[in-house]
């Protein structure tokens, strides 16, 4: 369900955050409030990101070597996300819906056809492996019909704590929060929050063992 209020704690981040589409209906979608998704400075925002992604996913120049091409596309995927870390690898193709709203750590490594619909903030930690066909969906509507007639949606934020590892083909869902350490099998759903060094599966997954804690680096 929306939210009815704006989440001062997700507007103050995005003030740390880069290229930031800035109006009414932004701060309601990073508050998990109701929004127009057409509102120009949206709009924008979003063509702003498939410009970006689309430079990412086709650079390969004939003359390339590996560290030219992990330098180049760094420098875009700086450009192309709120804020990102160091050593950051993602294979292509890649597709987000700002990329603003997107945070990673450092150490990221994603397998191909990773998804970020990043409506609400997407928060990913330190040292965490993506496998292949992950899906992030920080974006929702409601089940009202004319709704999203109206085109009116809402988001919800992801967060990923470090050193986890997705399995590949899972998708997970708006509101959600993965713990630090977690691993979560291929194919899962990922509906509801895991917590702290878990091993989750399913559809929807569930908790089926913990592992052993280590300290924060």
């Amino acid at each position: 369900m929306a939210s009815k209020v704006k989440d001062p704690a997700a507007i103050e981040h995005a003030k740390t955050l880069t290229n930031i589409p800035w109006c009414e209906d932004y701060e309601k979608m990073i508050s998990g409030m109701l929004y127009n998704s057409q509102a120009p400075e949206l709009v924008e925002g979003r063509f702003r990101a498939r410009k970006l992604i689309h430079k990412y996913n086709s650079y390969f120049p004939d003359d390339a070597t590996n560290d030219t091409l992990v330098a180049e596309r760094e420098k875009i995927l700086n450009e192309a996300l709120g804020k990102i870390g160091s050593n950051p690898f993602i294979e292509t193709p890649f597709n987000i819906d700002y990329g603003c709203n997107t945070s990673i750590g450092d150490n990221f490594y994603a397998n191909f056809n990773l998804v970020i619909l990043d409506c609400g903030m997407v928060t990913i930690g330190h040292r965490v492996l993506f496998g292949p066909f992950v899906s992030i969906f920080g974006a929702t509507h409601e089940t009202d019909v004319q709704s999203r007639r109206n085109g009116i949606e809402y988001g919800g934020s992801v967060t990923i704590g470090d050193d986890c590892w997705i399995g590949g083909n899972t998708t997970i869902m708006p509101g959600v929060t993965i713990g630090k350490g977690c691993t979560i099998g291929a194919g899962s759903i990922v509906t509801k929050s895991i917590p702290d060094f878990s091993v989750a599966v399913g559809s929807p997954a569930k908790v089926i063992k913990k592992v052993n804690p280590v300290p924060d680096l």
